[in-house]
């Protein structure tokens, strides 16, 4: 059995209050600017005295003006206990430095409520134990449980630091293939900030109090009730691809989580019917990695082809739109 620290923020955590949220409870309003710690940890934390409000004393039944100053002293991390496993792994690239695995949708990244073993995170520390000595097992982002494609992990300090600077400079490149609900005609960007959903903790949405999240879109291919896109981020929200292609109302085909009505072009055959019922994952995949290698600072950039289940979709969608082409011979 190996140990790892969870790091998920044992630093002061600083920030100023939006005006937006004026007259609202103090746990409340630091819940929706915290969207990666819950609620609950937040009223504790306020109970413990680790938050400082330049305005008066931190309750958590204190009406916010807007505009004040608030510290926050997390405590130290807990001790987590994670078991290497013996889980295949699809790895594309592997150095001194650094991996970078191909994920199949349906594998989990980090153990949580529901998935504390069977993960992506289990799997590396079976794969090279000395990861048990980094936060995270070294990963440094994450792709959601039922998307696939590349990922990077660091093996030593040196590389979580360079990758998660780059992260954070926006020098590591990453792009996706989707497919959406709905033609579009053309690409372009959303650049609308994402946040927690209020009411629901396990979604995310457009909101004003959000953090800013850009997402740029090109169209790959049309279809006829369907579009397959290039997608691109400046940033790496939770779920911000599938929140700003449902905010534009194309939302991804089999979200399970933000798709909406099962969209069928009129006229299909059963087997594209059947491909799109049976569906039941977003249609997003991590198809190209680009970043500096923490050592020698050359660029080193990896392609994952689209997993059978996509290239189903996409054939059936493309033989749909050929047949009911208008100018087909």
């Amino acid at each position: 059995m190996n140990q790892i620290t969870d790091q998920k923020s044992a630093e002061t955590i600083r920030l100023q209050i939006p005006e937006e949220h004026r007259g609202k409870r103090l746990d409340a309003v630091l819940t929706v600017l915290l969207p990666d710690h819950s609620r609950s940890a937040i009223q504790k934390w306020l109970a413990q005295g680790r938050v400082a409000l330049s305005a008066g004393e931190a309750k958590k039944k204190f009406k916010v003006a807007g505009g004040e100053t608030v510290e926050i002293t997390p405590p130290e991390p807990d001790l987590l206990v994670d078991e290497a496993e013996p889980i295949p792994l699809h790895v594309v690239h592997e150095d001194e430095q650094l991996l970078v695995i191909d994920k199949p949708a349906g594998l989990v990244v980090h153990p949580g409520a529901g998935n504390m073993r069977g993960t992506l995170l289990n799997a590396l520390l079976f794969h090279h134990e000395a990861l048990a000595e980094l936060p995270r097992a070294g990963i440094v982002h994450r792709l959601d449980k039922l998307t696939s494609g590349l990922l990077v992990v660091a093996k030593t300090e040196l590389a979580r630091q360079s990758l998660t600077d780059q992260l954070k400079t926006r020098s590591l490149k990453r792009q996706y293939i989707a497919v959406v609900n709905g033609s579009m005609v053309a690409g372009g960007t959303v650049d609308e900030p994402v946040g927690r959903h209020r009411n629901d903790r396990k979604r995310m949405v457009v909101r004003g109090s959000g953090r800013p999240s850009v997402t740029h879109y090109r169209v790959r291919e049309h279809f006829r009730a369907h579009t397959a896109l290039d997608v691109s981020l400046e940033t790496g929200r939770t779920h911000q691809i599938r929140v700003h292609m449902t905010h534009i109302d194309h939302p991804l085909v089999g979200d399970p989580v933000y798709g909406k009505r099962l969209r069928i072009p009129p006229g299909a055959d059963d087997e594209l019917t059947d491909i799109l019922r049976g569906f039941r994952r977003q249609a997003l995949h991590a198809a190209k990695l680009g970043l500096e290698h923490p050592a020698s600072g050359e660029y080193l950039e990896w392609k994952s082809p689209l997993p059978q289940d996509m290239r189903e979709l996409n054939r059936a969608l493309r033989e749909d739109a050929e047949q009911h082409d208008p100018y087909r011979d």
